[in-house]
């Protein structure tokens, strides 16, 4: 943002003007043989209508620089999915369910357990993008007919990863919200694709992503026809191994306070750990998450991918019950 003076303007006064607002001068160019001054407002200043420094006394022109993201920034806070609005004011949203989806056993007796602690989309994944080949890598098609029935019993929305551009229809012909996982962030093929499909997107941050070229690939999906996008914060890649990864509770503000986008975060990949899935998920709504992805499993030991993350149904329940009544 560029803020110009009048010729004759109280420097200092309106400098102080702009302070008080949380604005603050990353450069300004030295007075000009007309008497003006112009100041250019640096990036961590608060987000201020230019309207109201139009108002400042001295204050001649105000020039703001154009988004790169503009269906981001009229999309609003809030994406109804099937009848479920994310970012809607009120109790936050919940997204649980296992890493991987292990048997139709499985998934029918966690969704119905899930059902009644209150979340309401099973996640789950059918394909699986692993760091390693010989890792177990999903059961594709027939994972996501086990989850689709599995949430129709139970009332339940479902969300799932498309990996490839291969897999986006069969995907979207069974997930209510299409995820796309933090490696394909910036896959633009694939956001091309999902978008075509009309589906609302569930897009993670990718482990090294700023935020902008994480509002940025969410600009790719609304461009391509999804019908609304909700961010989801992860963790991006820190240095310390004492947790999985750095969950980035900036952002999370960041985006629900200043974009107003909706903003769930996944408090089970940032830590790798369930003893700190609790405090990052409450930490996360106090920040203005929308919602919650939280990893659920019935026997974490014996999990098939991501074990040592997963809460128990009981203390995913007790979790959500502590959150009763909470606005988001």
């Amino acid at each position: 943002m560029i803020v110009s003076l009048k010729p004759q303007a109280d420097v200092a006064r309106v400098k102080r003007e702009l302070a008080t607002r949380g604005l603050w001068i990353e450069a300004a160019e030295e007075r000009l043989r007309d008497g003006r001054v112009t100041y250019v407002i640096g990036t961590y200043s608060a987000a201020v209508d230019a309207r109201e420094l139009l108002g400042i006394e001295g204050v001649d022109d105000v020039s703001v620089p154009t988004s790169g993201h503009p269906r981001v920034d009229r999309q609003g806070p809030v994406v109804d999915v099937d009848g479920v609005a994310i970012g809607a004011p009120g109790a936050p949203v919940f997204l649980c369910g296992p890493c991987a989806v292990e048997s139709e056993a499985q998934i029918t007796s966690l969704a119905t357990r899930l059902s009644a602690s209150g979340v309401q989309f099973l996640r789950g994944g059918a394909f699986k993008p692993r760091t390693s080949p010989y890792s177990f890598q999903g059961y594709g098609e027939a994972a996501l007919r086990w989850m689709r029935r599995a949430a129709e019993r139970t009332g339940m929305k479902v969300v799932t990863e498309a990996l490839s551009e291969a897999e986006v229809p069969i995907v979207a012909e069974y997930a209510d919200l299409v995820q796309v996982g933090s490696r394909n962030m910036q896959n633009y093929a694939l956001l091309k694709a999902i978008g075509h499909t009309g589906r609302p997107v569930l897009l993670k941050r990718a482990m090294s992503a700023t935020v902008e070229e994480w509002l940025l690939a969410a600009e790719y999906l609304l461009v391509y026809g999804a019908r609304g996008v909700v961010l989801c914060e992860r963790g991006i890649r820190g240095w310390d191994a004492g947790t999985r990864n750095l969950l980035d509770l900036g952002a999370v503000a960041l985006l629900a306070h200043v974009h107003h986008v909706p903003i769930i975060v996944d408090p089970s990949h940032a830590a790798g750990r369930r003893d700190l899935v609790a405090p990052l998920a409450r930490a996360a709504l106090g920040a203005g998450a929308a919602g919650l992805l939280i990893e659920t499993h019935d026997e974490p030991g014996a999990a098939l991918s991501d074990g040592p993350q997963a809460l128990l149904p009981d203390e995913l329940g007790a979790l959500l019950q502590s959150f009763s009544g909470m606005s988001s």
